[in-house]
């Protein structure tokens, strides 16, 4: 989205690219690090391993930042008033509106079409927390969500493990895409599969799956001595959070994510709000899970079908892009700041995609 340069707006940082990689010959490593000096006479391979380690640290780190923005903005409002007095935040809203005041219009273009729901989980449905594990969502919001599956289909696309994410939202009605949608199930009965067993089961990186467990002991080693860091085994990616470490070793954090993947030059890590995200490195990412789910349950007609995609982070950004490129359907990012987006609309906070989710409800029973 085309952001007025007069608004300051906080860019969330792309992945780091490439991995943080220890080979130096790598072509995959970008220009400006291989350009960073390495180049001069006489500097030995040592000094040029160095110099590298620093940028690649130095650039996580720097995107740490980034995404973990401090300033908040008055909160003091109810769902659906008017913006805070903040030229700066009223600039962005004219850019990415309220999908709460904008609903009419959402709605409007949905009448004799399909609705299909797809909801980030933290930040979304529930509210973002500094243990990982209490990130519980609250019973009016599993409601809300349980009503919109009623009447839509729905899924929850989130980094988290989809076992994880299963048991926070506790719906059988639903679908779940775990692991920023590299462990999908397409069946919403997975729970009353006969035998235990899942059906309709896609997970393009199975193969990481021990890679995957070697870095996640890997990184929880690593980490054990900083104050406050958190690493999340989330079967297909794994999440270090920093959101409970002091800011002053945030550069710690970053150097030793960076020394454990240097012997993984098939991950990858990212960036989200007060977490690093260790991925495998391939083509997948939320916005592929969408396009799969799309698909796959019979909702690929842009004609016909309207999606609707809610998250809060960094990676859904990937999903957003989807809906926009695909010229259907409506990305609709939370967020209390200003940020660079490829949404078309916007909401605050957890309660408002609450709100949100009633109104589509309401919208719906009155409509039948």
């Amino acid at each position: 989205m085309d952001m007025s340069t007069s608004s300051p707006v906080i860019t969330d940082p792309v992945s780091i690219s490439p991995p943080l990689l220890g080979s130096l010959t790598s072509n995959l490593m970008p220009f400006s690090v291989m350009s960073g000096g390495c180049s001069s006479p006489g500097m030995n391979v040592s000094t040029c391993r160095r110099k590298i380690e620093e940028v690649l640290v130095s650039g996580l780190l720097d995107a740490m930042k980034s995404s973990s923005p401090r300033k908040k903005h008055n909160l003091a409002f109810s769902p659906g008033d008017s913006p805070d007095e903040d030229p700066a935040y009223a600039a962005w809203m004219s850019k990415c509106p309220s999908a709460l005041t904008s609903f009419k219009h959402i709605v409007a273009n949905a009448q004799g079409r399909k609705i299909a729901v797809f909801l980030d989980y933290d930040g979304t449905l529930s509210p973002i927390v500094d243990d990982p594990d209490k990130a519980f969502m609250p019973p009016a919001m599993r409601a809300a969500v349980r009503n919109v599956a009623k009447y839509f289909p729905t899924a929850i696309v989130s980094g988290r493990s989809r076992k994880k994410v299963s048991e926070f939202v506790k719906l059988k009605e639903l679908y779940y895409a775990g692991s920023h949608g590299m462990d999908i199930v397409t069946s919403a009965a997975e729970h009353n599969a006969e035998k235990g067993k899942e059906a309709n089961l896609f997970q393009p990186a199975l193969e990481f799956l021990p890679m995957i467990d070697e870095v996640s002991k890997s990184l929880l080693e690593a980490t054990s001595g900083i104050k406050g860091a958190n690493v999340e085994n989330n079967k297909f990616c794994v999440s270090v959070h920093y959101r409970n470490v002091a800011e002053k070793d945030w550069e710690v954090v970053a150097r030793l994510v960076n020394e454990v993947l240097e012997a993984f030059p098939r991950l990858k890590v990212t960036n989200g709000r007060m977490v690093l995200e260790v991925r495998p490195v391939i083509d997948w990412d939320k916005g592929k899970a969408v396009e799969f789910l799309l698909q796959s349950l019979g909702l690929n007609d842009s004609e016909n079908v309207i999606p609707i995609y809610i998250g809060d982070d960094r990676t859904d950004e990937d999903a957003f892009k989807v809906l926009r490129e695909r010229n259907c359907g409506y990305g609709i990012l939370v967020s209390q700041v200003p940020k660079d987006t490829e949404a078309f609309y916007s909401l605050r906070d957890p309660s408002e995609v609450m709100a949100f989710l009633n109104s589509l409800v309401r919208w719906k029973k009155h409509s039948l």
